[in-house]
């Protein structure tokens, strides 16, 4: 049985698009908005570490510093939200220990008995990994919530725009994520389009599946 109908998540699909103008005058409702971000708190994540932050720019006046940072893309004020993916720079033991307390808690199970499974994962991400290819790895991660995110909003009706289209040194002094142990991914800002978006009617550009798929 399905949970949605395979033509209904493609007709979701095909109706959304980066949107390049959102209407300031729509806002996202708070029941929406809270689906929106349980959707990023169960995003998957490489081991479940959820090497994340995800902050929301409510403060006109934080955007506004924001938009110059952002190739002056409009969307970044007139949208409903703005949702700052940011990478965790410091992950290290303490970090997995603390993951693993909570998975340990969350089974009902002792820490002790995650033994093996720490071993695994501090082996592949503290000492497989240098710093710069640990960031990457972490910044990686952050795309499979972006995905999660753009998805979730389409099956809502929400429209989105992923971005990174934008400067993020600047993006980490404004919101001060060096000091919290985060760097910025990347941006995606969610709303309603402008109905004089000329994106919102262009045709959708992907090439044929046969290009894009192959069976082995």
């Amino acid at each position: 049985m399905y949970a949605i109908q395979p033509q209904q998540l493609l007709a979701q699909l095909n109706w959304r698009y980066a949107t390049k103008q959102f209407d300031p005058t729509r806002k996202i409702s708070p029941n929406d908005w809270a689906a929106l971000e349980e959707a990023l708190r169960l995003t998957p994540s490489s081991f479940g570490l959820q090497p994340w932050k995800f902050i929301v720019v409510t403060d006109p006046a934080v955007r506004a510093q924001l938009l110059p940072a952002s190739w002056n893309q409009t969307q970044i004020t007139d949208a409903s939200h703005l949702v700052v993916l940011a990478a965790k720079t410091e992950l290290g033991e303490t970090e997995i220990d603390a993951y693993l307390q909570n998975s340990a808690n969350a089974s009902g199970i002792p820490f002790q008995a995650l033994a093996d499974y720490r071993k695994l994962i501090v082996g592949f991400a503290v000492h497989s990994l240098d710093p710069a290819a640990r960031n990457a790895w972490t910044r990686n991660q952050t795309y499979i919530a972006l995905g999660n995110l753009l998805t979730s909003a389409a099956l809502l009706g929400i429209d989105a725009c992923p971005m990174e289209g934008f400067d993020r040194a600047k993006y980490d002094e404004i919101l001060g994520l060096k000091e919290k142990g985060y760097a910025s991914a990347v941006v995606a800002t969610l709303g309603y389009r402008q109905a004089s978006d000329k994106y919102s009617t262009a045709p959708k550009v992907r090439f044929p599946k046969e290009d894009l798929f192959l069976e082995v």
